[in-house]
């Protein structure tokens, strides 16, 4: 089955927590603070792997979480970082956040690699909160929770040349009559239900191996969701050259022909920007050899390359070689990657003080900002220590200022992010 688009959730892992110890040794009755760091939690990428050509590796599997860091200990020992999480995705996927659409990467050349969902920062120790006041903190941060988001892949096949044309063209017999390839073949429309790919072997004196895709057929509003040729649309926008196959024995060659470039065009007016080979093929019929004169006549007129062929049995293939090979780049350039090249977003992430406060639809008050929603997710509302240090925390950002104005009573519940808090004058109280 040939995957070509999924929509996964991964899950980074969490920062471990930070300890809150003190050293503790015979001689020393006063030994001071010594917890360590919680380790970061493991992030999750994604790598090209130029052996696979399809998303089958998340045909059944959709969740993928990495390992969480480790808890920090005595002595000031780090907590063990987290197992990253690299999954493996066929040249040519592109990666969008499902949620809002936004593109993340678009991975397209060997060993290129994406980080998805970023792991956890650890917390840290309570070694950190000792000073010359306060010289026995039992507070120590909690690890920070790991990225978790949907994520949609969608493969467009990374090809030096596409097939494309109405279906029973015999873009399939054409695919493998140039490659190894063994599509299934019959005489009857829709015959290709997923895209094939070959290499063509243009001959012993050049050494380039082209691969060749033949996308299923389309048909009139194809751009526009009809009909099979509408998912595999995408499929062309990545190959070096299009090879536009005529069926010479249909009642309007002609129509057919201006219906596959009305198509393309709707989609990406771009692939018309393409070299386009046009190949009128099943030059054995009678029909097809009588339409040719004319079809030819109107192709070169309009400086469009053309070739006539009977790909079932054979008549034509050299010319055809011979005129893909002029079209194709030299051997060095087949070896990179089409254009687009592939594009990693990388986005800083904020860390000001900002936030915002409005209602959720149950009239709950939430705050939002990163800053903010990092600090309450990384506090141990168990330590009293800890849940005051956070209404100093709120004080100093001028949330609680905020959330006073916005009419918050005790016994309100408030969120920061995942987190639901009880609102009390004095301190705060995780609830549940």
């Amino acid at each position: 089955m040939f995957l070509d688009r999924v929509k996964i959730l991964v899950r980074a892992g969490a920062g471990g927590d930070g300890a809150a110890t003190f050293r503790r040794e015979a001689h020393v009755p006063r030994g001071g603070p010594d917890g360590g760091d919680g380790g970061r939690g493991g992030s999750i990428y994604l790598r090209v792997d130029p052996g696979q050509t399809t998303l089958r590796d998340f045909q059944f599997r959709h969740h993928f979480k990495a390992t969480p860091g480790g808890r920090g200990e005595g002595s000031r020992k780090h907590g063990k970082s987290g197992d990253d999480l690299v999954l493996e995705v066929p040249p040519g996927t592109a990666v969008y956040d499902d949620e809002s659409g936004e593109i993340i990467a678009d991975l397209v050349a060997r060993g290129q690699e994406a980080m998805i969902a970023r792991g956890g920062r650890g917390g840290l120790g309570n070694k950190h909160f000792a000073t010359s006041t306060h010289q026995a903190p039992r507070h120590a941060q909690k690890g920070e929770p790991g990225e978790e988001r949907w994520i949609r892949l969608e493969l467009r096949l990374i090809a030096d040349v596409g097939l494309v044309g109405l279906p029973n063209a015999g873009k399939s017999t054409l695919l493998a009559a140039l490659t190894a390839a063994t599509p299934k073949i019959a005489d009857y429309p829709f015959t290709t239900l997923e895209p094939n790919l070959g290499v063509m072997d243009l001959g012993m004196e050049d050494g380039r191996l082209p691969t060749i895709a033949d996308v299923p057929g389309l048909i009139e509003g194809a751009s526009e969701g009809a009909g099979l040729g509408h998912a595999f649309l995408r499929h062309v926008e990545r190959t070096r050259i299009l090879v536009h196959i005529v069926d010479g024995g249909a009642r309007d060659p002609e129509w057919d022909y201006e219906v596959i470039r009305s198509e393309l065009a709707a989609h990406d007016p771009a692939l018309l920007e393409k070299p386009i080979l046009v190949v009128i093929n099943k030059l054995d019929l009678p029909s097809a050899a009588d339409a040719w004169p004319s079809f030819r006549a109107r192709r070169e007129a309009e400086g469009m390359p053309i070739v006539a062929i009977a790909a079932a049995t054979g008549e034509g293939m050299d010319p055809l070689r011979g005129a893909l090979a002029a079209m194709l780049p030299s051997e060095a350039e087949l070896a990179e990657p089409p254009e687009p090249s592939g594009v990693v977003i990388h986005r800083i992430e904020g860390m000001g003080d900002a936030f915002s406060i409005d209602r959720d639809a149950d009239g709950v008050l939430r705050v939002r900002g990163r800053r903010v929603e990092r600090i309450a997710n990384q506090t141990n509302f168990d330590v009293e220590e800890s849940a005051e240090r956070f209404q100093r925390d709120l004080v100093r950002l001028g949330v609680d200022a905020e959330l006073r104005r916005a009419g918050v009573a005790p016994g309100d519940l408030v969120r920061f992010g995942d987190l639901e808090l009880e609102w009390e004058p004095e301190a705060w109280a995780i609830d549940g």
